[in-house]
């Protein structure tokens, strides 16, 4: 075999070779791109995502999309990774910015779904507020499961359990140490203004305790005098918050957030109605553009990382709180231009 041929099949052996690593090679990193985004005023596997029971509900117009980033979760290959920093519309992240060093995926995952959770049940809280019902420490919902079902109510308000006045969590966990499951026992509360005595039932304690339970979700917030719930399934994280928020205002109250138009954004929200920063927002505002959006919220804070990254035809309105939402989409419908930009 003449030298030059050797030479020919060395480099071969070595392009298969260098082209094979691209493909099979791990690196740390993951890729991240735009995931899908989801109407807080439509359905999910059949269900309303935001489920009202006993107040009517306002007929809604538009859209008010939640948006999402999506994470590649497979180990990513050197060609993944190019591929990633080549395209528009994906980041390469070191995989320990996404999954903590300590932390398995599903521990990550797990917490994900619980500040999900939190982050929905502060987005009724201060839908509630906005909407001007009274605040006290009562009932926000009740479970299907509850002994006490039919019994209390969404919007009762809690004077004493048992003889013992309670104000908060801590008073009323400690009147229920002292009590056992299945225990029948007085409670005073303030339901539409109105002081009334109700018998309720202890249910089993959790697992790992052996306190008992009443089967109820409260809140030292605003509380409706009704039962709001939320429910959509494959998603995590606080970022949802706002959008939650705004979509209850709009199924409870007398104004029409969307006007017809397909309205994206993100944020965190706090009882208060506080809009909180949030990460991937680059990619979340190229999911909103893809799905039809022509306006979209941003979190005041996250401006920084808007410049100059907004999608063409997109109209990006900056907001600190719930009510600058709401404000800003009234005036946007209105025609007016001097919104506040990033």
């Amino acid at each position: 075999m003449s030298r030059q041929l050797r030479t020919l099949l060395v480099g071969v052996v070595l392009i298969i070779a260098l082209g094979g690593a691209l493909f099979l090679l791990r690196v740390p990193y993951v890729v991240m791109s735009p995931g899908p985004t989801v109407n807080t005023l439509g359905r999910d596997n059949g269900a309303d995502i935001i489920s009202i029971q006993g107040h009517a509900v306002a007929k809604t117009s538009g859209s008010l999309n939640l948006t999402t980033v999506s994470v590649e979760t497979q180990d990513t290959t050197v060609a993944g990774a190019l591929r990633g920093w080549l395209a528009h519309d994906e980041v390469v992240v070191p995989h320990d910015s996404i999954y903590p060093p300590g932390q398995t995926q599903q521990q990550t995952d797990a917490q994900d779904k619980q500040d999900f959770i939190e982050s929905q049940d502060a987005a009724v809280a201060a839908a509630a507020c906005y909407l001007k019902y009274p605040r006290g420490f009562g009932v926000s919902s009740v479970s299907d499961t509850s002994p006490n079902k039919g019994v209390l109510k969404p919007g009762d308000v809690f004077e004493s359990l048992n003889g013992t006045k309670v104000s908060d969590d801590t008073g009323l966990l400690a009147v229920l140490k002292t009590l056992k499951p299945g225990d029948s026992v007085p409670a005073l509360v303030l339901r539409n203004g109105i002081e009334t005595t109700l018998k309720l039932t202890l249910g089993a304690a959790a697992a790992g305790s052996t306190t008992p339970r009443l089967g109820i979700a409260l809140t030292s917030g605003c509380l409706p005098p009704f039962n709001i719930a939320l429910g959509l399934s494959g998603i995590g994280g606080p970022s949802a918050g706002l959008m939650f928020a705004l979509g209850i205002v709009d199924k409870l109250g007398t104004d029409d957030l969307t006007h017809g138009k397909i309205v994206a954004g993100t944020g965190t929200i706090d009882a208060q109605g506080n809009v909180g920063q949030i990460g991937g927002i680059q990619l979340k505002m190229l999911g909103a553009k893809r799905d039809g959006a022509s306006v979209f919220l941003a979190p005041s804070s996250n401006c920084p990382d808007v410049r100059g990254n907004v999608p063409s035809g997109l109209t990006v309105i900056k907001v600190s709180t719930m009510t600058d939402a709401i404000n800003e989409l009234d005036a946007y419908a209105a025609g007016k231009t001097d919104l506040p930009h990033c």
